[in-house]
Formats: structure tokens, C-alpha cells, sequence
């Protein structure tokens, strides 16, 4: 049953932001409102507080820059849970002021990720700049407000709906198999996991001592789980010792209580920072 208020989801970036393309393609039954943060911190923030919001999506990693390595401890400290998560194909075009033609622009924004993911494209074009920035839409807004015909933007096709930009090329992404994973928070509460989901994301540490890893990967495969992610964090204030990060599917033999089990035996500071359907892969 729809609801009748829209559901409230904080995006990094702002309107327009690849985030907001997450969030819609998820609650794609509903309506939604974004609630912009310009950094993952105040992201966080702004998801763990009821008066401003119902979800948060946040980026946690790409399939060609790898991990958004400062999310992980901004994840694992937060009062957020993972409840689901979206594979997103990133579409990058050249957006600029209606009539703009590629050979007088002099100046491309956007985000240095989205730049980097392009840097083919401009091999054709040595006389235009590449301008580092904060976030790829908010890139767009100030194209559009500053009317120069000589600056334009890397974003996505929404941002140019937004704010009223014009493509001048579409998916100038060098390798068009770029995905990125975005996670759906929500506010921790009293409830269970939900145990008959398939995928679970923890983290801990263990033992700086041989075989200690690999006794804990070893019983997950024991217990019927498929690993999809091991990220590891250093431990401020413990020299060379690591938190783990570890996403897995449990496979149809698999009890969700043992897993956690034969985890609290294997390691420490466990914490559960989700468990949730397997996500769906979209297109921007």
C-alpha cells in the first residue's frame, strides 16, 4: 500500500546526484524526497535524525575506482542498518546551456571520479580544461547559473531534466560496464534481523595471529555462504591490526544463527550492519 506522505531519502550530492537515481529506481513504488547532503558525514547525520528523514542512500563502492573506504567506518559507528542496496549502472554526459556546441567549451566540471571515468573522451578534445569539483549535479547547477557557453559538465540525464541543460554527448564513460553499489540505510530499532534474508553485511576484528582470518572464512564457507566482499580497515590506535568488512549470501543450506555463532567464536567486536534482499541492477 502506497503511503500517503513521500518517503523523506537523504542522497549525497544534490538534486540530480546519481544518488537520487538510486533512490528512486528503490522505492520506485513510491514517492520520494530527497534530502541533499554534500558530504557522506552529514549524510549520516541527516539519516539518523526522524525529523529530517526515513532512509539514506550512500555509494559503498564502483566496479573501476573500488571501495568508498571512509563509508565503512562512517556505517559501522552510525545508528544505521542496512536494509537493501542498488546496482547502478553511472551513464555520464556532457551537459552545457542550450545551443552550446563541444568545440566552445573550454571548461568540463565535475566530480573527480566522473572525470577520471571520461578521460577518453577528452583525448579528442586537448583544448578543453578539466575542472575538478565536489559533486557531478551540483557541477550542472552552476553551468546552468552562470550561462558561460564556454563551461559544461559531466552528470547524469536527470540532472539535465532538472536543471535544464542540454546533452551535447551521451555516455562518454570510457568502460560503459561501470557500476556502482549503493546502500539503503535506515535507522536502527529493537526489531530482530531479518533472518530468512539472503545477504548480510557485518564487521570485525580478530586476533593478530596466524590463521585467524583464515579460520573465519573457512567456517563461513563451511556454513553454506557465498562470500561477495572482504574489505579491511586499519584500527586507529592498534598498529597493523584491521577491522574486516564481509558480505555474504547464505545459500538455501544455510542457518543464519550458526553463521553468527561460529562468527562471535571467531572474532570480535562483531556487529551486524545488515541483512537485506540481494540488490537489482539498474541503468541511470
Amino acid at each position: 500500500m502506497k503511503r500517503k506522505e513521500p518517503i523523506k531519502v537523504v542522497i549525497q550530492g544534490v538534486p540530480g546526484a546519481f544518488h537520487e537515481i538510486a533512490a528512486r529506481h528503490h522505492f520506485d513504488k513510491e514517492e520520494v524526497e530527497v534530502v541533499p547532503a554534500m558530504t557522506f558525514s552529514d549524510l549520516i547525520v541527516k539519516a539518523e535524525d526522524p525529523s529530517v528523514s526515513d532512509y539514506a542512500i550512500m555509494a559503498i563502492e564502483n566496479t573501476i575506482a573500488g571501495s568508498l573506504l571512509q563509508n565503512y567506518i562512517l556505517l559501522k559507528d552510525s545508528n544505521l542498518t542496512i536494509v537493501g542496496e542498488v546496482l547502478l549502472r553511472i551513464k555520464h554526459n556532457l551537459l552545457a546551456i542550450n545551443g552550446t556546441k563541444i568545440e566552445d567549451i573550454e571548461e568540463v566540471h565535475s566530480h573527480p571520479m566522473a572525470i577520471l571515468q571520461c578521460a577518453d573522451f577528452f583525448l579528442d578534445y586537448e583544448h578543453i580544461r578539466l575542472v575538478e569539483a565536489d559533486d557531478t549535479a551540483a557541477s550542472a547547477v552552476r553551468v546552468k547559473q552562470n550561462k558561460n557557453p564556454k563551461r559544461a559538465a559531466i552528470a547524469s540525464k536527470l540532472a539535465a531534466e532538472q536543471i535544464g541543460l542540454e546533452v551535447i554527448a551521451e555516455e562518454i564513460e570510457t568502460n560503459h560496464r561501470n557500476y556502482t553499489r549503493f546502500l539503503v540505510l535506515e535507522r536502527k530499532n529493537q526489531q530482530e534481523y531479518k533472518k530468512n534474508h539472503v545477504k548480510v553485511s557485518v564487521s570485525f576484528a580478530v586476533e593478530h595471529q596466524v590463521g585467524s582470518l583464515s579460520t573465519v572464512l573457512h567456517n563461513l564457507s563451511k556454513n553454506n555462504t557465498n562470500l561477495t566482499k572482504i574489505q579491511s580497515m586499519p584500527i586507529v590506535g592498534k598498529e597493523w591490526q584491521y577491522y574486516f568488512f564481509v558480505d555474504f549470501i547464505i545459500n538455501g543450506k544455510g542457518d543464519f544463527e550458526t553463521i553468527m555463532a561460529d562468527l562471535r567464536n571467531d572474532s570480535s567486536e562483531l556487529q551486524i550492519l545488515g541483512t537485506y534482499e540481494k540488490g537489482e541492477y539498474y541503468d541511470s
